[in-house]
């Protein structure tokens, strides 16, 4: 018998599973996170291999999804200097790099870049042609200055070449320097996508700094025989060599690990899911078994980017989210939160604080602490409080709605002892008695995954090679991340018309999953 192990690691819990061959879970934790991350994930392993008596030998693979790359950029911590080579001079020259990003975070980046000749045009012709001399003199100058480089070509969606001989020739003149290429990250809009890049490159110090700690964690348990893995914020798995490449796609996995083990807990493949925490609620949509993914730019940290992202709706309720009663009468519920001091600080536990797990106990609904300590609470606060807590669920899920039709929820995370059995506008809610530790779950069952986009123009490129060829370019990068080749399948492939370019040009996206390679 072999097993697998799944973490997940939140920023107030560390969660951890381990699953059978038959996918069954044989042992489950929600650990306190640590500051140095690696403490929260040995705890969390230690008691899950106590509480199943599995010999370390025996688990083959390991999936890790993690916060810290978010952290960072919103923390601001860790993050490398980069420097930014955009081809697409004099054409994009209004718009230079780093405009409209926060100040402090140029500064910390060093705000290093330089507009250089090269880029395409929409109909793949130059913008100008590409001055690998100029290109080698900026790198030569950069020596010692950066940590990583950032390469982005005008429209390198259509044609990546130019990015890929500038990476070669930074290799050559800089060496052993991490380099990121903007048609590996985002989509098509120059900025967003210069913006995913530049992130990507200074991430790469935190990748680093996650793999040796999630290497040591194992080592001290004795796990040493097993397949590492951090998951993607698609529901997908990469390697650690992989994710040391395009750390940034470890960003929103947390969400995304929660929705896949609620598929997987529920049995079904559509529906909504809402995960509630400490601090937050998020909510997503599973279709076909997958999250949803975002159609809007995302900002991270306060830097609008157009990678690849989950539909997630958050909201600042959880369990711990502090309950008031204002002078008017009105009762507000959050956002603030005790988070992961609820068991210090909540009446049920003892404390003198609020929250609406007091709330969802005083009401009967939940059964935790003692139920004793909130007899005390006004019966009307109570109602108020609860019928406030449903309400900020209910226009949750209307806001993630695509239709007034009723829908079915799928109810996980540690925080959904608070939810009513009963929410406007959803026909069936789901519940499980491990819906706690779902993320953890949904790392663990996920497969390798592989997404590519590429524009082309059918009036010269016919459409079903266009398909053949985006997907074969998806299945490689799915080889890349770790994927056993034999296994590959396609998930989902789109088509979007431009309407703006000529000869029928199409953006054409292909998502692959496939099962890992084993040993």
């Amino acid at each position: 018998m072999t097993y697998q192990i799944g973490i997940d690691v939140g920023g107030t819990n560390t969660d951890a599973v381990i699953l059978d061959e038959r996918r069954k879970v044989i042992a489950a934790t929600k650990q306190h996170t640590t500051k140095d991350i690696q403490t929260g994930i040995s705890n969390a392993l230690h008691e899950v291999l106590n509480q199943s008596g599995v010999n370390p030998d025996y688990i083959t693979d390991v999936m890790l999804g993690t916060t810290q790359a978010t952290n960072a950029i919103v923390e601001r911590k860790s993050l490398a200097k980069v420097g930014v080579i955009r081809l697409g001079y004099p054409a994009t020259a209004s718009i230079v790099p780093f405009t409209e990003w926060p100040s402090d975070m140029v500064s910390l980046l060093s705000g290093t870049y330089q507009l250089v000749h090269g880029g395409y045009e929409f109909d793949g012709n130059n913008i100008s042609p590409i001055d690998y001399n100029e290109i080698r003199k900026v790198l030569k100058g950069w020596k010692g200055k950066v940590d990583s480089i950032a390469v982005v070509g005008v429209f390198s969606s259509l044609n990546p070449d130019q990015e890929e001989s500038v990476k070669k020739l930074a290799t050559e003149i800089l060496g052993d320097v991490p380099i990121s290429i903007s048609s590996k990250i985002g989509s098509l809009g120059l900025i967003a996508r210069e913006n995913a890049t530049i992130l990507n490159a200074s991430l790469y110090k935190v990748i680093n700094k996650v793999a040796i700690g999630f290497d040591k964690a194992l080592q001290d348990e004795g796990i040493k025989k097993c397949n590492k893995y951090l998951t993607q914020n698609d529901g997908t798995l990469m390697t650690l060599d992989y994710a040391k490449l395009y750390p940034i796609l470890t960003i929103g996995s947390g969400p995304t690990n929660s929705i896949r083990g609620a598929a997987y807990l529920a049995k079904i493949r559509e529906s909504l899911v809402l995960d509630i925490g400490g601090t937050t609620s998020d909510i997503g949509v599973l279709i076909n078994g997958f999250p949803r993914e975002s159609s809007l730019a995302v900002n991270v940290g306060g830097i609008q980017t157009n990678f690849r992202m989950p539909d997630i709706l958050s909201v600042g309720l959880g369990g711990g989210s502090v309950v008031r009663q204002l002078s008017n009468g009105e009762v507000t519920v959050g956002p603030d939160s005790v988070g992961y001091n609820i068991t210090q600080e909540a009446l049920v536990f003892g404390g003198q604080t609020t929250t609406a797990t007091d709330i969802a106990v005083a009401m009967g609904v939940a059964k935790v602490g003692d139920s004793k300590k909130v007899d005390g609470l006004d019966r009307t606060f109570v109602k108020k409080a609860f019928k406030k807590i449903s309400e900020i669920l209910e226009d949750a899920i209307d806001k993630m709605k695509t239709s007034a039709e009723k829908v079915d929820l799928v109810l996980v995370g540690g925080g959904a002892i608070i939810a009513p059995d009963y929410l406007k506008g959803v026909s069936h809610i789901f519940k499980n008695e491990q819906g706690g530790v779902a993320n953890a779950i949904g790392a663990t069952i996920a497969q390798i995954g592989g997404q590519y986009e590429k524009i082309y123009q059918y009036a010269q490129y016919k459409r079903e090679e266009a398909l053949r060829d985006t997907q074969k370019l998806a299945k490689k990068q799915a080889i890349q991340a770790g994927a056993d080749p034999e296994s590959v399948r396609l998930v989902d492939i789109e088509e979007m018309p431009l309407a703006y370019a000529p000869g029928e040009t199409t953006k054409v996206k292909a998502k692959v999953v496939g099962d890992f390679m084993k040993k």
